[in-house]
């Protein structure tokens, strides 16, 4: 289902003439962590969209209080959903995600459907084979009850505190806490957790295409989420594409890293990647 808010945002990017830059959200956020990103990006010369995933709802506080819609949703039926908008704007546009944003953009890139292409902490696709103890405690509470796959999950704060905000003050990770966090659905991290044992996974980049762009890969020193061996293991998997590919390490950065206090530097080395080719 495509919201009005996201078809409102193609017609917008459309009307300015400008390259649209992507932006794709990973579990336990909406669209709106990347408000402070638009804003930046746009005053680059770039017009922001950032699409939501099926039936999410506008606000963090409409999400807790529904949980139930955003349940469901798996991996392949997102990266369509996106396909499908990206497909009614009118320039190529640049793709930037977050975490499995990060995994949607190296799926939409491998369709060949990005100009350039920011993954940021990605989550691991098939062929990723590093499954480090702290990216298995930070997807426990979901995937340690199998009927989670179809629910939509929160994270109580000490969960969101390990698998996000472990780099930042107690203080910090309250507000980011009270400000972002939402439920997400179980399916992906189910679909995530056994890409590997199944070759009919939507898990799948295609990374050798030859129209898949300009990828930079992007991970946070301390993120317990992704932690650089899945990062770099992805980037392995990306190398031989012939387009560029490039991995750089953000120092005591965690998962939150796209939306705590230092969100301006990460967002800045995308920005400074993305003007290089765009």
């Amino acid at each position: 289902m495509t919201t009005t808010h996201d078809l409102q945002q193609v017609e917008e990017a459309n009307a300015t003439g400008r390259t649209p830059v992507v932006f794709v959200h990973g579990l336990w956020l909406l669209p709106s962590s990347w408000d402070r990103w638009g804003e930046l990006f746009a005053e680059a010369g770039f017009a922001p969209v950032a699409l939501g995933w099926p039936d999410d709802p506008e606000t963090v506080e409409e999400a807790n209080a529904h949980p139930e819609v955003l349940a469901g949703k798996t991996v392949g039926q997102v990266a369509d959903h996106i396909a499908d908008l990206i497909a009614k704007l009118d320039k190529q546009p640049v793709i930037v995600g977050h975490s499995f944003g990060g995994l949607l953009t190296q799926i939409l890139a491998g369709r060949g459907l990005s100009a350039a292409s920011v993954a940021i902490d990605p989550a691991p696709f098939r062929g990723v084979l590093p499954l480090p103890i702290s990216a298995l405690r930070s997807a426990s509470p979901v995937l340690s009850n199998p009927a989670n796959r179809h629910r939509a999950v929160p994270l109580t704060f000490d969960q969101f505190r390990y698998a996000f905000a472990n780099a930042v003050s107690e203080d910090e990770a309250k507000e980011l806490y009270e400000t972002f966090a939402v439920p997400a659905p179980g399916a992906p991290l189910f679909q995530a957790a056994v890409a590997n044992l199944n070759p009919w996974t939507e898990v799948k980049v295609d990374s050798d295409n030859p129209d898949r762009g300009p990828l930079l890969i992007i991970s946070g020193e301390k993120d317990h989420t992704v932690p650089w061996a899945i990062a770099n293991a992805s980037y392995k998997q990306q190398k031989d594409n012939p387009g560029i590919t490039e991995i750089v390490e953000i120092p005591g950065r965690g998962h939150a890293l796209t939306i705590d206090s230092g969100w301006r530097e990460v967002a800045q080395t995308a920005l400074t990647f993305v003007q290089r080719f765009v």
